[in-house]
């Protein structure tokens, strides 16, 4: 594991990572130090990071080492195409059981690769590496490297036990992998000044394919895609490429970036999503390709292709505007979705009246902002409830979403359209957005809309479960309006950090009571972005908003009741979820003395049973007639 904790430190210190360039020279050197915390990550955990990164290779043999359930998750789970081999849709598992725990899977490992081998024969193996081979101590490296030798075929470790972190993470350790072991490993068979690498894109829905007849039309070669619809050997001879394009910075800037830096092949972020968008990314890469080295009349035909195409677009959405006139979008999506979509969005005539930011970088909202005006609304996270109402008071006609999202859409009879990985059109390219047009008429204009919304005969729409929802959340809303303590108490309460159960209160008290300017330093006092990171954006527009601040304003936010108020909130345990006060307050009321008792009354510590020490400190305090001074939360 040392190993895998100096790489997993490697990509936290990405020099390319656009949060590493904004910090000082003394934080840059700290990187994004952050404990292993197994189980800490709400959300996709590495190893299935690691598998969406790399599934799309279509010509290799994909086998995760570990469980059957781990492959059962993460088979099949985009809608990546492919334009010759199938056999990345074949799930492989190691299978591994309870006698592999006792006695060690690598045997089994090797006899897997053997048999995949011998059946398959496919150019390169590529082993997943899982939490329960991990912590057993199965080393993939040793059997990777033993396969290799034996039966001369490429067999690639892919370090990235779930463990370890979140999914952006895995695709940041499969990128690493890829680098270590397949990129520079093979030469092409010939090279032209028009090669490029197209980087973080996954051909979702065969989006890959709307974009390549112009780039072939232009004499452009597509030597690599990493890793939508790719092949193992123009993986391999990758690093001959004279540009390359980062289409999702998030999941591989790591690669661009070493590509870069070890051989020399500059890229430039970009999408082929929305018309404007698609035309400038053909012209920065005619624009690099021309610097290195090709031909300059390669501007002259880009723009002539641009020209046309962008007029058959232009021509093919016109008639779509007037039924689009006031029309208006919810978009929930995030990372470079939450900007390159709205661009297309707008271009087509629609109102957006938001858009997610949950998993975008201050960059992606940047871009936003460029796009929609400083004001943009910008939904970091909204609840379920939130969209409801949205949708159900008429403030969007229709939401764009991933599939997890569907549901709310569709209790609040109104259309919705997939715009994630799971959605079967693809919508890249001038000919994409022409499609992603029509499959919004069709559905903002669907019949059916009309039925659903009639209420049934037998039905009164007044005493609807529906009705009663949107009265609930207005008395909700009424009653925090009429008292402002409430209000800020709610305001307070918000959640920041999900993996650690940390709400926005607690963070500001920690910065004003300690004078913190850095993410780390709240992770420190708070455990939020302990665990899979993603509220570290979040944190710092807390920073920002607490920044903007008049005078005095900070302190005002310790105050003695707001203070007592927070500490009592505080998670003792975490599986039971039993506050600090709710312990306190038992411990009182009914004499309690032992950490037995407490969890009689509370359950606290009825779960994993970690959180007893903290029980039994807070015995101490209360029994002994005072407060504990600093109380370690639940970790």
């Amino acid at each position: 594991m040392s190993s895998l904790s100096n790489t997993i430190q490697a990509v936290f210190n990405e020099p390319g990572c656009a949060k590493n360039q904004n910090k000082s020279e003394a934080e840059k050197k700290k990187g994004c130090t952050k404990q292993l915390q197994p189980g800490g990550a709400a959300g996709g955990c590495a190893f299935d990071g690691a598998k969406i990164a790399l599934q799309p290779f279509t010509d290799v043999a994909h086998l995760v080492h570990g469980p059957i359930a781990c492959e059962g998750n993460s088979w099949d789970n985009r809608g990546a195409k492919s334009s010759g081999s199938n056999i990345w849709r074949t799930g492989f598992t190691t299978d591994i059981n309870e006698t592999d725990v006792v006695f060690g899977g690598e045997k089994r490992l090797f006899k897997s690769i053997k048999e995949i081998i011998e059946k398959y024969d496919p150019p390169a193996i590529f082993v997943y590496q899982t939490c329960v081979p991990a912590m057993i101590g199965d080393d993939i490296d040793a059997v990777c490297k033993a396969a290799k030798e034996k039966f001369g075929k490429p067999v690639i470790p892919i370090n990235s036990p779930g463990f370890v972190g979140p999914k952006n993470l895995g695709n940041k350790l499969a990128g690493e992998a890829i680098l270590e072991h397949v990129i520079g490993t093979e030469e092409p068979e010939y090279t032209t000044p028009y090669d490029i690498n197209i980087i973080g894109e996954y051909n979702l829905s065969g989006e890959l394919w709307q974009v390549k007849p112009l780039l072939d039309e232009l004499g452009i070669r597509i030597l690599a895609c990493i890793s939508g619809d790719g092949k193992y050997k123009d993986v391999a001879s990758s690093h001959r490429a004279k540009a390359a394009m980062m289409v999702c910075s998030k999941a591989m800037i790591n690669v661009a970036r070493k590509m870069e830096e070890r051989y020399d092949i500059p890229f430039f972020e970009g999408s082929f999503y929305g018309i404007e968008d698609s035309s400038d990314s053909l012209r920065e890469i005619a624009r690099m390709l021309i610097e290195k080295g090709a031909d300059p009349e390669l501007m002259d035909r880009t723009e002539a292709i641009i020209a046309r195409e962008e007029k058959k677009a232009w021509d093919a959405i016109a008639k779509f505007k007037p039924r689009f006139k006031g029309k208006k979008v919810l978009l929930i999506t995030g990372g470079v979705k939450s900007w390159s979509v709205v661009a297309a969005l707008q271009e087509a005539g629609l109102e957006l009246v938001g858009t997610s930011v949950k998993k975008s970088t201050k960059e992606d909202k940047e871009r936003i902002k460029e796009l929609m005006g400083q004001d943009a609304h910008m939904i970091d996270d909204m609840t379920p409830r939130e969209m409801y109402k949205m949708l159900k008071d008429a403030k969007a006609d229709i939401m764009l979403s991933g599939g997890r999202s569907q549901f709310i859409a569709l209790k609040a009879n109104m259309p919705w359209l997939d715009i994630n990985q799971e959605r079967h059109h693809a919508y890249m390219g001038y000919v994409g957005m022409v499609k992603l047009v029509e499959e919004i008429d069709k559905a903002l204009y669907n019949p059916i809309w009309e039925q659903v919304r009639k209420p049934a005969p037998w039905e009164d729409p007044a005493k609807s479960w529906q009705a009663k929802a949107i009265a609930d959340m207005e008395a909700e809303a009424a009653a925090l309006a009429a008292d402002p303590v409430a209000a800020e108490k709610a305001r307070r309460a918000k959640k920041i950090c999900n993996c650690k159960s940390v709400d926005l209160g607690t963070i500001e008290d920690a910065i004003a009571a300690h004078g913190l300017t850095t993410v780390d330093g709240v992770r420190e006092h708070t455990h939020a972005s302990g665990g899979c990171g993603a509220c570290a954006v979040r944190i710092e527009d807390i920073f920002e908003a607490v920044a903007a601040m008049p005078a005095g304003a900070v302190d005002a936010i310790v105050d003695p009741v707001a203070a007592e108020a927070a500490r009592r909130a505080k998670k003792v345990c975490n599986c039971m979820s039993v506050d600090v006060g709710t312990i306190e307050d038992a411990i009182r009321a009914q004499g309690l003395t032992s950490v037995a008792e407490v969890k009689t009354h509370t359950k606290a510590s009825g779960g994993c049973g970690n959180c007893a020490e903290r029980v039994d400190d807070i015995l101490s305090s209360v029994n002994g007639g005072s407060a504990p001074d600093a109380l370690v939360a639940a970790e």
